[in-house]
């Protein structure tokens, strides 16, 4: 199963930009569709964007336009670029892979918070 470690979360205005990562390990990072999800307070979990291990990505319609996701199969890592945050988008930010065949458990991170306030 692989492991997940998200980091670059933070305070931003709104308007503004972060980038988040997630570094994965013990497993063939390649054969895993990687998702990011996001949990606001009181809120259910909700999927953010996902890239396929083919390189396909969607997006929910509340980020579409703004946030951008990328992996790199060498690095093991998978990146969501977030623009024009507004403050809607303040949220636990998790990761979340899944093998590409369905099989085995899908694997979590452990969070990053982003807040966007002025």
């Amino acid at each position: 199963q692989v492991q997940l470690v998200e980091s670059g979360g933070g305070l931003v205005q709104p308007g503004g930009t972060l980038r988040l990562s997630c570094s994965a390990s013990g497993a063939i990072f390649s054969v895993y569709n990687m998702y990011w999800y996001r949990q606001a307070p009181g809120k259910q979990r909700e999927m953010v964007a996902v890239i396929r291990y083919d390189g396909r990505t969607n997006y929910a319609y509340y980020v579409k336009g703004r946030f951008t996701i990328s992996r790199d199969n060498v690095k093991n890592t998978v990146t969501l670029q977030m623009n024009s945050l507004e403050p809607e988008d303040t949220a636990v930010y998790y990761c979340n892979a899944q093998r590409s065949d369905g099989s085995g458990p899908a694997s979590w991170g452990q969070g990053t918070q982003v807040t966007v306030s002025s």
